[in-house]
């Protein structure tokens, strides 16, 4: 019993550890094995304002480049949310303003909001 507890527990640990080192580890995972993981290649983190800006994550309405100028102390926008956009702009072909457009509205119905920014709940009380 206390030896399956044990393998278990070093099984998620090293799981654990592979999810968060895995940028450092995707270089040395051989090509057949990325191959059966698309996505696994593609995954490049955007810590930075400069980086974001060079990636093409910036517009006139969404100006980065300013924050750049201005000394901004912040790491970064989201990662998240960056690859999100990123992944909509390879899929769908549009601009980054687009691009945030389309994530905004999928946040919005993901939380019973119509992209005008109304409740889609009948029982909502929108004016009195």
């Amino acid at each position: 019993m206390f030896f399956w507890l044990s393998v278990l527990a070093l099984s998620a640990l090293l799981v654990m550890l592979t999810f968060r080192y895995r940028t450092t580890l995707t270089p040395f995972v051989p090509n057949p094995v990325k191959s059966l993981f698309p996505r696994l290649g593609h995954y490049t983190p955007l810590n930075t304002f400069a980086e974001q800006a060079q990636a093409g994550l910036t517009s006139s309405s969404f100006d980065i480049e300013a924050n750049i100028r201005d000394g901004d102390s912040r790491a970064g926008l989201d990662e998240r949310g960056t690859q999100e956009v990123m992944d909509i702009m390879r899929r769908d072909r549009v601009n980054f303003d687009q691009a945030r457009l389309i994530r905004q509205n999928q946040i919005l119905a993901a939380n019973g909001i119509d992209p005008s920014g109304m409740p889609l709940d009948a029982k909502a009380v929108t004016h009195l």
